[in-house]
């Protein structure tokens, strides 16, 4: 059929014409005709093929498939009914199929996979493959955990205690082992305290106490009973927390270690959305993965993007505060950064252009002050370029650093070059931060660990010739991260020390607010970093006569940007790191910089609501007070103090008026490494 027969040249020149009207359009136009005069879709996209027209044929063809409902983890007992669930939408209609890992599930073919009744031997991770004629997607994994407990009444299953941590009266040399097993759905997660404190995987050497484990998946929560755990008397020792990824059962036992910290501390910064400079990617990703290592390994972690110069130095002043006579400290930086006569310098995000000493902070000045403190050992990780800066002509006088064999360089790249990130499926890593994850957790001497990243980066062909781990040490003893923490009668300085880093990490409580409607609607709280906090809203009651219901948060005395807030999923805000851990089906807004924060945090909730039958919408509005979160009860936005790790230094050389220009950003792409890109974390 030819397209005349719908449409002649007049036709299509009365159809042009309508660009001329003010809401004239020709392709509207000339659909409209097509479809009075008979036209049938099929038609249309004949045509379309005949003029290869490939973007109109786009807009045309059926949409794919979208899985709209994906499998849920769940732990449960052995004999009950278990159903996942997997429900997708496809043209011209779609199929299923089940897996358990990678073997098909015998007669797994709808979109809900029962097991009636559920065995041990269920336990794996099933996903389902959905089929649509030519095209095929894959739901999420979701992991199936069968407990097998003797003696547990069978119901209505729900997220409960099951298998409870049992009192122990234990003797010197003796092993403790604390087990707590529960089901729930979704997957229920584990946490254990001792007298109070929540263990992560390394806790006090004095392990004498009351324990209990706390359980809690996306819905609800519950601590299992608190025991005694009695020592005939005191040895070295240290409790580790293992969590078995396949097993419903917690458990918790000791070992020895042969060094010791009286305490463990960080300070992590990643400065990425720089003022007058590139912007980079990773350091986002990177303090995130290095927080969660140290927190394994007992570190008492602060972790913050983006710092101004003001907030930088007072944040180091804050660090400084959590150290004591033998304490490891490790400070790591992610950023723009450069080094001039031997002394590296680390970039703020205001940094002027060109920026010279006096706007960075001197790495070797911190570790003077540091020393200060009697340090059992001092780590810096420098994940930054350390090309020279010629802007800056300064000679720093600083004084000599102690003879003390505790301290440990970590950097990223050598002396004279450039480090680099690299971005792949939408997030980032440095280099450095990319081979150093795989080995942080390993009992090794933190120098021999280094060396073995050393290595790992040396094979990687991207960066061969062109980025280099480089390790300075004056080590003498086999120290390392994993060292357990035996801490000594507790001084005024340990006590500032945990009252400055709890400060740092309280989150407000999780609260209900309750409207005149009847609408009630939960407000909760997560921190993704010290100074960055997520508030998610859901509602969790509304009467039956109210038809549409909508909540948001507004009105923020932070500076908030409306594009990361109120969205349907975290990773919409811009927090792709914690999005795993949130509750779903809620509204999340990403609050930043919580370190600006100079007064309460005050918000407001406002409702939307409607009835039937009536047009108008309904609003209420309750206003919120949290206080102050997280990193903002240490003020870092106040001005330089007195104490500050300001520098000493010679007025820099008069280099008339020069202009820095920061160089572009580089592209490394080999031939494997497609959608793959480089940024580096200097100026050239």
């Amino acid at each position: 059929m030819s397209f005349s027969l719908f449409c002649s040249p007049l036709d299509l020149e009365q159809c042009s014409l309508k660009v001329l009207e003010p809401e004239g359009s020709p392709s509207w136009s000339l659909l409209k005709l097509l479809g009075d005069r008979g036209c049938t879709v099929v038609e249309l996209v004949e045509f379309l093929q005949a003029l290869e027209h490939t973007e109109a044929l786009q807009c045309l063809s059926h949409s794919g498939i979208k899985i709209v409902v994906q499998p849920d983890s769940q732990a449960v007992l052995s004999g009950q009914v278990v159903k996942l669930c997997c429900w997708a939408t496809g043209h011209p209609f779609v199929r299923y199929q089940w897996f358990k890992q990678e073997k098909e599930v015998p007669h797994g073919n709808s979109p809900e996979l029962v097991l009636n009744p559920v065995s041990v031997n269920d336990s794996g991770f099933y996903i389902c493959r959905v089929n649509s004629e030519s095209s095929f997607v894959f739901s999420r994994w979701a992991r199936l955990e069968v407990c097998d407990l003797q003696g547990t009444s069978h119901g209505e299953w729900q997220k409960r205690c099951l298998l409870k941590p049992q009192p122990q009266n234990l003797t010197v040399g003796d092993a403790l082992v604390l087990e707590c097993g529960a089901v729930g759905n979704p997957v229920p997660h584990y946490q254990w305290f001792r007298n109070g404190f929540p263990l992560v995987t390394y806790v006090d050497v004095e392990h004498q106490g009351t324990y209990w484990c706390h359980v809690f998946n996306d819905w609800e929560d519950q601590d299992s009973k608190k025991i005694e755990v009695v020592i005939g008397k005191e040895f070295s020792c240290l409790v580790q927390v293992s969590i078995e990824p396949m097993k419903c059962m917690n458990t918790m036992g000791f070992f020895s270690s042969v060094f010791a910290a009286t305490d463990k501390v960080a300070l992590l910064i990643g400065n990425m959305s720089y003022w007058n400079h590139p912007q980079l990617k990773a350091p986002m990703v990177d303090v995130y993965e290095l927080t969660n290592l140290l927190r394994q390994m007992d570190f008492k972690v602060v972790s913050l993007l983006d710092l101004t110069e003001s907030e930088m130095r007072n944040a180091v002043d804050e660090f400084l505060l959590l150290l004591d006579k033998g304490v490891y400290g490790l400070l790591y930086y992610a950023g723009h950064g450069y080094e001039n006569y031997g002394n590296s310098f680390m970039v703020p995000i205001d940094a002027p252009n060109p920026y010279r000493s006096a706007n960075c902070l001197c790495v070797q000045n911190i570790l003077k002050l540091m020393q200060e403190k009697e340090t059992g050992l001092n780590v810096f990780l420098l994940d930054m370029c350390r090309k020279r800066n010629e802007y800056d002509d300064t000679i720093l006088i600083l004084d000599a650093l102690k003879v003390t064999a505790n301290i440990v360089f970590g950097y990223a790249t050598c002396q004279g070059a450039e480090a680099f990130e690299i971005q792949q499926s939408g997030l980032a890593n440095g280099i450095f931060m990319k081979f150093l994850k795989d080995r942080l957790l390993e009992d090794k001497k933190i120098t021999v660990l280094l060396d073995e990243v050393a290595e790992d980066m040396g094979k990687c062909h991207l960066t061969k010739g062109k980025q280099a781990l480089e390790i300075r040490s004056s080590l003498s003893e086999k120290r390392a991260l994993t060292d357990p923490v035996q801490q000594t009668v507790s001084s005024a300085e340990s006590l500032a020390r945990n009252l400055q880093w709890a400060k740092a990490h309280e989150l407000p409580e999780s609260m209900y607010l309750e409207f005149k409607c009847g609408v009630q609607i939960q407000l909760g709280f997560a921190a993704e970093f010290s100074n960055v906090m997520i508030i998610y809203t859901r509602i969790v009651k509304k009467p039956p006569e109210i038809v549409v219901c909508r909540a948001y948060v507004t009105d923020f005395d932070l500076d908030v940007d409306p594009k990361e807030a109120n969205k349907g999923t975290p990773e919409e805000t811009g927090s792709y790191l914690v999005s795993k851990d949130l509750p779903k089906h809620c509204l999340y807004t990403r609050l930043s910089s919580l370190q600006k924060l100079r007064e309460h945090l005050i918000f407001t909730v406002c409702l939307h609501y409607e009835y039937p039958g009536i047009e108008d919408t309904m609003d209420e509005r309750k206003e919120v007070n949290v206080g102050k979160p997280l990193i903002a009860k240490l003020g870092l936005h106040h001005g330089f103090k007195n104490n500050s790790c300001l520098q000493t230094f010679k007025q820099p050389t008069n280099r008339g008026n020069a202009v820095f220009l920061g160089g572009s950003c580089q592209s490394l792409l080999g031939d494997e490494c497609i959608k793959t890109w480089f940024w580096c974390r200097s100026f050239s």
